[in-house]
């Protein structure tokens, strides 16, 4: 392992390279000055992450005690942070992408590569979320192989060092990321940019897809946590019509941060999208309880801002929600006030109340073809995974061992 002083030298070029804010580094190099001098009187010179989390429970008052009580504040989880980020570029030396926003800022020739791969997949025929995600990963994996002499010093290493940055990820996560990984690399065999030898390096990754089963929400709880939002003031106006979309249309999060005042069919009742995920149109009841909440945000809670979003941040820069904004805060932020516990054992984002909803109509004994269309599932397929999150729905199909199989001969 590094020494301390070099590691973060080393660190400090980097994310000088990048083009993180001197505002930021100022705090970071503060963070660092702070940790030497505790290594210092430890007695320890090489970098150890064990020794650093020590500093960072000592730093914030209690890490490990806020994080057992759910205490936790920002201001700690950047101190973890530090932490975290000297490990990672002292065990993969690179700052990985989870760190910031700005890692992947790419050199016009990077940049020129990225579009000519977009434009493959276009030609490719390939969903507009799936360049979009795709394009993602080759950003983050061609910010990596600029910290090992880029494209042209490609070679099976390289690939293996990236591959290590995904430990952690959860595995539906990593079989998306390897997926890209590999189209990225067959668009720059292809243009002649690597050597074929490096797609063969790509681990694969078995898809768990039908294996999972999906997250869904006890109704009581869901209902808790409406009650519990704050409806006099603004953002928990916001927030109550944004859960009440996803929980009773099973709008996807990304749909209803990119819905518009358009997209409303007030006469009619009804709301019309063009989902961000498959690019297809689909038209919903605009129930009379998910109207008027958004009718009382737009009135009495929405900042004015001249954009055609009709769900924007309440902070400065006031505007729409970008990609990167995640909705499950504001859930996870409600289920704590309503007292609902967030246990490590299943997801608890936005998108587990797509998967209640559908659970609920499956119960309710609605074809899957339709549940498919109010989804906006392309195959129907898609929707039988729910089938394995009702335990109502697995006990119909559970078999009498003792019962004749039908036409069965004796």
């Amino acid at each position: 392992m590094a020494a301390v002083s070099e590691l973060v030298s080393g660190l400090n070029a980097e994310l000088v390279r990048l083009g993180y804010r001197p505002s930021t580094m100022v705090w970071y190099r503060g963070c660092w000055r702070r940790l030497e001098a505790f290594f210092a009187s430890r007695g320890v010179q090489e970098f150890s992450l064990d020794v650093a989390m020590a500093w960072v429970d000592q730093a914030s008052g209690g890490f490990f005690d806020k994080e057992q009580a759910g205490t936790l504040k920002p201001t700690d989880v950047y101190l973890f942070r530090v932490a975290a980020m000297l490990d990672d570029f002292a065990i993969h030396g690179a700052v990985l992408r989870r760190y910031s926003r700005t890692v992947d800022k790419l050199s016009a020739e990077q940049a020129d590569t990225l579009a000519r791969f977009k434009a493959w997949l276009q030609g490719s025929a390939c969903a507009v979320s799936t360049v979009r995600a795709y394009a993602t990963v080759a950003s983050e994996f061609l910010a990596f192989t600029d910290t090992r002499g880029g494209l042209a010093s490609l070679g099976v290493g390289s690939i293996d060092a990236f591959v290590a940055t995904l430990a952690g990820y959860q595995a539906k996560t990593v079989e998306h990321k390897l997926c890209a990984l590999r189209s990225f690399l067959r668009f720059a065999v292809g243009d002649g940019l690597v050597e074929a030898t490096v797609l063969e390096a790509v681990p694969a990754a078995k898809s768990t897809r039908q294996a999972r089963i999906p997250s869904v929400w006890d109704p009581a709880d869901v209902t808790k946590i409406l009650q519990a939002v704050d409806r006099g003031n603004p953002c928990g106006k916001r927030d109550y019509a944004i859960i009440l979309l996803i929980t009773r249309l099973g709008l996807r999060g990304v749909d209803v941060k990119r819905l518009r005042f358009a997209d409303l069919d007030w006469p009619d009742n009804r709301l019309s999208v063009v989902q961000a995920k498959t690019g297809r149109r689909v038209q919903l009841p605009l129930l009379k309880d998910v109207g008027w909440a958004i009718i009382d945000y737009i009135r009495h809670g929405r900042p004015q801002a001249d954009c055609p979003q009709v769900f924007i941040r309440h902070t400065a820069p006031i505007g729409p929600f970008s990609d990167q904004d995640h909705l499950h805060q504001i859930l996870a932020k409600h289920a704590r006030v309503a007292h609902v516990r967030l246990g490590e054992e299943r997801r608890h984002g936005m998108h587990s109340l797509r998967h209640t909803l559908a659970t609920r109509l499956l119960e309710a004994g609605t074809p899957v073809e339709q549940i498919a269309e109010i989804l906006g599932h392309q195959r129907a397929a898609s929707t039988g995974v729910y089938l394995k999150s009702s335990l109502r729905l697995l006990a119909a199909c559970a078999l009498d061992p003792d019962a004749p199989a039908s036409g069965a001969r004796r």
